[in-house]
């Protein structure tokens, strides 16, 4: 009896050693990296679609100014500003825009970075103005009986100034960083107005900024660009502890 004891307890006295040895084991196999500080600064750049659209559309003209700057982790001041100069041939009519816009709202990066990658792979909202003017070059008068034709009517002068658009925009795109601080961007665009002062007789067909307008005052926008990050200063990461359960 006093060997079956003792040999429950030289066991028991064995197992628990078996447990200290394990955890030892599983403590030396946890390891604790340093992600590499966030930056924090002001990046800007310019949309690429707008400058090569200038170079083939000899309708276009525009140029267009992007920026942001980080707030948070996750958070973005954002905006742009831009000109724009469009000749548009509709079905009836032929018109120029020429104006000028600003945008400005946040973004939001849902994309987790690992190490010391700035990738985005944002959600935004935008707050959109422009002041603007339309002249139309020509215009067709419908006929029902068109037997000669219709002819294109060019007026004296119908040119419209002061007008002027304002809306809501979301956005959706990323950014991805292809050298130390250049990134190249992506972005598609829903907006909204709800607020378009028109000329009378003419609807605004074309708004600087906002694109072509829809019925319902809606309309859609992308862009394509290149920017670079100006670094301000920079925040220590949390370390982050890794556990190898093998």
């Amino acid at each position: 009896m006093k060997h079956i004891s003792a040999y429950i307890f030289y066991s028991f006295i064995l197992v628990l050693c078996s447990f200290s040895l394990m955890a030892q084991e599983k403590k030396q196999d946890t390891m604790t990296i340093q992600i590499a500080p966030q930056r924090y600064g002001i990046r800007f750049g310019v949309d690429l679609l707008k400058i090569a659209r200038t170079v083939y559309d000899k309708n276009y003209k525009g140029f267009e100014i992007v920026g942001d700057y980080r707030l948070t982790k996750k958070y973005y001041l954002a905006g742009e500003i831009g000109n724009e100069n469009k000749t548009t041939n509709d079905d009836r009519v032929n018109f120029t825009t020429k104006g000028t816009y600003f945008k400005v709202g946040f973004d939001f990066n849902a994309h987790e970075n690992w190490l010391d990658l700035e990738n985005m792979i944002h959600l935004g909202l935008r707050y959109g103005v422009s002041s603007f003017s339309q002249e139309i070059n020509s215009y067709n008068i419908y006929n029902p009986n068109p037997y000669w034709g219709e002819v294109p009517i060019t007026p004296g002068i119908s040119k419209f100034d002061g007008l002027s658009a304002q809306w809501l925009e979301v956005v959706v795109g990323m950014k991805t960083r292809v050298f130390n601080n250049v990134f190249l961007g992506f972005s598609f665009r829903m907006n909204k107005s709800f607020s378009n002062k028109q000329p009378g007789g003419f609807e605004n067909l074309y708004v600087p900024g906002f694109n072509r307008t829809y019925d319902g005052g809606f309309g859609v926008g992308f862009n394509y660009t290149v920017s670079y990050l100006l670094p301000i200063y920079k925040k220590t990461a949390p370390k982050v502890q890794i556990e190898n359960n093998k």
